[in-house]
């Protein structure tokens, strides 16, 4: 027996997957989407549904965020699956795939089930679990990627740990390409960027911060990349962030190589600049890059470069933030902040919104095999509703996650969530809070 559906009319229905920005209505009924149109309301009458007038404003598929990282398990003082599945969805997103570096590590097929069940049990937005490549994330024994896949791993990384050893990553590689397995991996040249905390440059000099070179990224994309070429596996950059590693990418597609990219919302936004006077809530992994290399990445959003954008979803507490900036902890929470500080891209870079949503969406649903991120008959009834013009103003106080640590606080953005639905449940509505 069917149940009662949610039906959203005199939208602005933009689609990513189908191209489709325009007047639309869309029933959603047992968390699937029953029928879109591409007019206002619906020729015939809806029974049996909740009527939704969007009074024009967006309705998209729920934003897909492929790198969030939570307390749980072991730190939970961090960040829980609970408060981070509510930011997400007071920011629009209806699909959050959880990072493996927590206490233990999410190296092996048990933990994923129980990350999975967890998240299934808060009855909100859709939780996913990305399985470690090496035990303990340690880059040395391989992790059972096979068996973490069967498990429902929905892709394999090591987060922030870059694998050193070539010999290693490439059996990494092998490995998981016997399993068609998604993998992940941070560009860079670990021993050029151990202990930095900012890039090489003027900049950095003056304020006598540690930093990296930026060719440290482009050095340690090189040899993944070759690697990746050689065995065949699908592999996903993790986090690019400079104009020279963009060359090496597109020359690698142009090869035939099979790779995506991921950029944070964080290196689309900021610059080393706002490091200001050692703004900690600005020390990431990686660090801030100069302008043009911000320049370039919202370029190549532009492009259709940059596969996904994501959170990068790091809550550090405040006594990890409370510290000279070199020894801060790196990382900003931006669950609540993605589609905002994504719509940056709209209002000043002038980049069709159409674009700008592709990566937050569809381009992710694609990487990691989800139905999602599309607004279809028979895809699942995950949408957010918004304002594109509504101004904003980010207050770290007033965020839900746990921690507070947003590169975004005091600034002045677009775009208010007016509704976010997952499953076809209502999972937040503005005011809520």
């Amino acid at each position: 027996m069917s149940g009662r559906g949610i039906a959203f009319i005199n939208a602005r229905l933009v689609d990513p997957a189908s191209g489709y920005d325009g007047p639309g209505c869309v029933l959603a009924r047992d968390g699937l989407i029953e029928a879109v149109e591409r007019q206002p309301s619906f020729v015939e009458r809806v029974t049996d549904a909740r009527v939704i007038d969007c009074e024009g404003a967006a309705l998209s598929p729920g934003l897909i965020d492929l790198r969030v990282r939570t307390g749980e398990p072991g730190t939970e003082t961090r960040e829980t699956l609970r408060s981070a599945a509510d930011a997400a969805a007071a920011g629009g997103v209806t699909t959050i795939v959880l990072q493996p570096d927590t206490n233990p590590a999410v190296d092996e097929p048990a933990l994923v089930d129980f990350l999975m069940r967890r998240g299934r049990d808060l009855k909100s937005v859709r939780v996913l679990a990305a399985g470690a490549l090496t035990q303990g994330l340690k880059g040395q024994a391989l992790a059972e990627i096979g068996l973490m896949a069967e498990a429902g791993a929905a892709y394999f990384t090591d987060a922030d740990q870059v694998i050193a050893d070539s010999r290693v990553l490439r059996r990494v590689m092998a490995y998981a390409g016997a399993f068609d397995a998604l993998i992940a991996h941070r560009p860079a040249d670990p021993f050029l960027t151990q202990g930095a905390s900012a890039t090489s440059g003027e900049l950095a000099s003056r304020m006598g911060l540690p930093s990296a070179p930026a060719i440290a990224e482009r050095m340690g994309l090189e040899r993944d990349l070759a690697l990746a070429e050689s065995t065949g596996v699908r592999f996903l950059v993790d986090q690019i962030t400079t104009s020279e590693a963009l060359d090496v990418l597109a020359r690698a597609r142009s090869r035939g190589v099979e790779v995506a990219a991921t950029v944070s919302i964080n290196h689309l936004c900021f610059n080393e600049v706002d490091i200001g006077d050692y703004r900690t809530f600005m020390r990431l992994n990686p660090p801030l890059r100069p302008e043009r290399d911000r320049l370039a990445m919202v370029e190549a959003v532009r492009d259709g470069l940059i596969d996904a954008i994501v959170s990068a979803h790091t809550p550090v507490p405040a006594e990890g933030k409370r510290l000279p900036f070199a020894e801060a902890e790196p990382g900003s929470i931006g669950l609540e902040t993605l589609l905002a500080g994504a719509l940056t891209l709209h209002h000043e870079a002038g980049i069709d919104l159409l674009d700008v949503l592709r990566p937050l969406t569809v381009g992710p649903a694609d990487l990691i095999g989800l139905e999602a991120g599309r607004v279809s008959v028979g895809a699942p009834a995950d949408l957010v509703l918004f304002d594109v013009d509504a101004p904003i103003v980010v207050d770290a106080d007033r965020l839900i996650s746990r921690s507070k640590n947003t590169c975004f606080d005091g600034r002045r953005l677009q775009g208010r969530i007016l509704m976010t639905v997952a499953g076809g449940q209502v999972v937040w509505r503005d005011g809520q809070a």
